[in-house]
């Protein structure tokens, strides 16, 4: 549905306010059957240089899973972030 894409697509490409060497995206939709409700599986991969960070989120609809991905994945973009500063300010600081 084409909604459905536009929508994961604006919501996606906000992430790049937060990690700006964000190299590929990739996002897969799963319905899972669990008994007589049919659960909505958005997981988001995201390539960072040295690493590949996966979030995976459900929920009843794909809309309200996108939401709930994004939001980890900006938390995992924010400690990724970090690690990176950290490890460049701790190159720089150490005596060789």
């Amino acid at each position: 549905d084409q909604k459905l894409v536009d929508y994961i697509e604006k919501k996606t490409a906000k992430l790049g306010q937060f990690f700006d060497r964000i190299t590929d995206a990739q996002v897969f939709l799963k319905l899972e059957n669990s008994g007589q409700v049919r659960d909505k599986i958005v997981e988001l991969k995201l390539l960072v240089p040295g690493d590949i960070l996966v979030a995976k989120e459900t929920s009843k609809t794909f809309e309200a899973a996108t939401d709930a991905v994004v939001d980890n994945m900006k938390r995992q973009l924010n400690k990724h972030k970090e690690r990176v500063q950290d490890k460049s300010h701790s190159s720089k600081t150490s005596p060789s």
